[in-house]
Order: structure tokens, then C-alpha cells, then sequence
């Protein structure tokens, strides 16, 4: 995940820090050169670091600090505070208008635009808006055909009129569609290039001439570090941009485009793609994405991914089952199938408080393979084998091993565990039942944690 590194080393930094009764001006110095290298080796523009070390220091360098009764979490509070100024303070979100909002998506070919498109025309479906998406992207092979089968899985329609046509004459006619049938979002598609050139820019340029634009937005790739907020610039100054969508979060980003984006170019981050499921977008949180950072994790992210990819009746069926004791292997699959919908389990564990440190033990537990083995044997089982787990003998255990292609030690393994886990769900009445259970009151549902 992006920012992994960054936040480890900052993690170290802080460690030191907090293990200071009383700290001198020279702890608070010797502290920022190393989040300074940290910084910088997270790809983060040089000017920013300059500037972000230059406030923290003088803010962290004063009688209330040194001689407060918890001087290290002062410190980190300073190096948050300023982070969040970094990235923009406040949450930014482009306001819709009454009628129809016209939305037009840049940015360089790779960046993943068709995709976020499809995942940004997704979310305003689910707030309850009508958004049309239009092909405009007529030179590469298979992008108009990319952008209606997105559609489809997204249930958003599209306006298309193939690769022969002008991309202005299909913005035009497209406008002119939306208006005719109710649509209040309308999200272009615009061409990518392999790098910034005169014609990519003047073809932009005209879109906006002819359609009523009412923001322009520019998908970039994280992984490109400080290329994406070089090409954010260079777009900015030539077609005006009102915000940023950055790609590929889930990747091995360093998360210096992050970090430097708003800083450098003026322009706000308004989401994060973090997967390439469609449902995998993130509204921007500069407050959040900072606690992130710093290894403080982000509760209410998890909320509410919870609430949005939880089955909550499935959870009620769930919850009576355990109480029954009826809980079997069909169930603890349906439970993997949860997490992998909100991420899977590295996802969901990375945004609890303090859990950076632990998660490297637990890296075998969250091993997307170790799942798989485990669905594996799982799906190898009989209906009844799966319903009843105390059918399963040494023989029946030797052909699951065998139908999942593990050694049946891993199939031994995966049966004790799930045994001492049943085990434990019957000893935790206060989790599952009471007056409240696991959903709270009015059947909201409580993370058990």
C-alpha cells in the first residue's frame, strides 16, 4: 500500500521521540532531518519538505513543547497538524447544480481515467443522481468499448457515437442528449496521451469552446510520483484544472504525489482510487489521510466502509447462527468473502489505531494466497461436511487435501482453528447477544473491536 515505508520510518522517528522525558532543541532537529529524509524518499517535492520541516520546527521549537508534560506527542501533533495544512485542510467537494453539471475527465493514457470515470459515475448513481458517461476517447483501441462495459457493471449509461467522429461534435451532441433526457451528471471521457502534447491540449481546449464545462478534473497515477504533480501543473496551466482523482493508491506508490499536489499546483485532491474493483473510490480526507501517515489509523474511514460493503442481514443470520451454534464452514466463507469486500483484511487492520507495527506479524494471516489455500479447502468439503464440521475424520480430511492440492497438516490446521474460533464466538455473549449485541441499538451495526 502507498505510504507503507513512509509510515514506518516515521513510526521509528516517533518511537525516540516519545521515549524522551524532556526534549532539547537539538532532539526536535535531530528528529526532522530524519521525517525530512523520510519525505523526500516518499517522493515528496523538495520544496514542499523544505517548507513542512521549516513550519514544524517552528511550532515544535518553543517553552509550551519543551516543557510540557508530554513534550514527543506534542511534537507528533504539530507534524500532523501541519500534514493535514499540506494537503489541503479541509475536504473538497465540487458542488452539483440543480440541472445538469458537465464534468470533463483528463489525463495521460495509463492513469486508469476510463476506469475512475466509471467508479466517480458510480458514486453519483448511489447518492441518487442520473449521470451519463461520454466516449470522447476515439483513438485508443478498445476505450469506448471499455467505458460501456463499466457502465453495464455500474448499471450508468453511455453515450457513444464510435471512433470515427470528432470528440467535439460528440461532447456537443452528447450535451444535447443529457439535456433532452433528464441526466444531471455528465462525465466525458476525454483521449490520453503517452506524454503532453499541443494537440492533446487544443483538443481539450475545444471541448470546453463548445460544451458548457463546469469542472475539469485530472485522473493521475500515484506510482508516477512526482510526475503527477509535474503533469498537474502543465495540465493546469493549459486547460485549468479544478481538482485532482489520483490512481493506483493501492499499489506500491511511494505517496509523494499525495503529499505534494495541492501544495505545488493549488489544485485540491477530491479522491483516491484504492483498488480496481468499481467500487473502489475514496472521497479525499486530508485530516484522515494524515493520521494514516502517521500510523494513527482512520476509524471513520473504516466505518463507514462497514456500513457501505456489509451485508448487515447476512450478519443478523450470522449472529443467530453463532448463538445456535449452527456456525459452519459455508459461513466462515461467506464471512472471507466480507472482508475481501472491503479490501481484505490488511485493508481493513491498516486503518485501526497502532496496528502498522503489529500487522508485520500477521502478514502470513493476510496472505492473499494463505485465503485462497483456505477457500480452496473449504470448497473441496461436501454441503454436509461444511454444515457439520464434526463429520470430518482423518479419511474425509486426507481427499480434501487432495481436491485442494494442500497437505492435509494445512487442512488439520484450518479445522483447529476454525474449532477454537467457534469456541470463542460462544464465550463472547457480550459481543454477539445482551440488550445491545453486535448491531447496537435500532439494529446499527457495532464493530467488534
Amino acid at each position: 500500500m502507498a505510504f507503507e515505508n513512509l509510515t514506518d520510518k516515521l513510526q521509528n522517528v516517533f518511537k525516540n521521540l516519545r521515549g524522551k522525558g524532556k526534549l532539547s532543541e537539538a532532539d526536535v532537529k535531530a528528529a526532522m532531518k530524519e521525517v525530512k529524509m523520510a519525505l523526500l524518499e516518499a517522493d515528496v517535492n523538495f520544496r514542499v519538505v523544505r517548507r513542512f520541516i521549516k513550519s514544524v520546527e517552528e511550532r515544535a521549537v518553543g517553552q509550551d513543547v519543551m516543557n510540557g508534560i508530554n513534550p514527543g506527542q506534542m511534537v507528533i501533533k504539530i507534524v500532523h497538524d501541519e500534514m493535514v495544512n499540506l494537503m489541503g485542510s479541509e475536504t473538497t467537494e465540487l458542488p452539483l447544480k440543480n440541472d445538469l453539471t458537465v464534468f470533463m475527465m483528463a489525463g495521460l493514457q495509463g492513469a486508469g481515467k476510463t476506469t475512475t470515470i466509471a467508479k466517480l459515475a458510480g458514486q453519483y448513481k448511489q447518492k441518487g443522481r442520473k449521470p451519463l458517461m461520454v466516449a470522447c476517447d476515439v483513438y485508443r483501441p478498445a476505450a469506448i468499448k471499455q467505458l460501456q462495459i463499466n457502465g453495464e457493471k455500474t448499471g450508468v449509461d453511455v453515450f457513444a457515437m464510435g471512433d470515427k467522429n470528432d470528440p467535439v461534435d460528440i461532447a456537443k451532441a452528447a450535451y444535447e442528449y443529457a439535456q433532452k433526457n433528464g441526466y444531471q451528471v455528465m462525465l466525458i471521457d476525454t483521449a490520453g496521451r503517452l506524454h503532453i502534447d499541443e494537440d492533446m491540449m487544443g483538443e481539450l481546449q475545444n471541448i470546453k469552446a463548445a460544451v458548457p464545462v463546469d469542472y475539469t478534473v485530472l485522473i493521475v497515477d500515484a506510482m508516477t510520483g512526482q510526475d503527477a504533480v509535474n503533469v498537474s501543473g502543465m495540465f493546469d496551466e493549459k486547460v485549468g484544472v479544478d481538482g485532482v482523482i489520483l490512481t493506483k493508491m493501492d499499489g506500491d506508490a511511494r505517496g509523494g504525489a499525495a503529499l505534494s499536489i495541492r501544495e505545488v499546483t493549488g489544485r485540491p485532491i477530491l479522491y483516491v482510487s484504492t483498488g480496481e474493483k468499481l467500487t473502489d473510490l475514496e472521497q479525499f480526507h486530508p485530516d484522515r489521510m494524515a493520521s494514516r501517515i502517521l500510523g494513527m489509523g482512520d476509524v471513520l474511514s473504516l466505518i463507514e466502509k462497514v456500513q457501505a460493503d456489509y451485508d448487515h442481514e447476512k450478519a443478523k443470520e450470522l449472529e443467530q447462527k453463532i448463538k445456535k451454534a449452527t456456525f459452519g464452514f459455508d459461513d466462515y466463507l461467506e464471512q472471507m468473502q466480507q472482508i475481501k469486500n472491503m479490501g481484505g483484511l490488511s485493508s481493513v487492520l491498516s486503518m485501526l489505531p497502532g496496528m502498522g507495527a503489529q500487522m508485520k506479524g500477521l502478514e502470513d494471516a493476510m496472505d492473499e494466497k494463505a485465503l485462497g489455500r483456505i477457500e480452496a479447502m473449504i470448497l473441496s468439503m461436501t454441503p454436509a461436511e461444511r454444515s457439520n464440521p464434526d463429520l470430518l475424520n482423518p479419511s474425509r480430511k486426507r481427499r480434501i487435501a487432495m481436491g485442494a492440492g494442500v497437505e492435509i497438516g494445512e487442512v488439520n490446521r484450518l479445522v483447529k482453528q476454525f474449532e477454537q474460533g467457534r469456541k470463542m464466538m460462544k464465550q463472547m455473549p457480550g459481543m454477539m447477544g445482551g440488550k445491545r449485541g453486535m448491531f447496537g441499538k435500532k439494529g446499527r451495526f457495532k464493530l467488534p473491536f
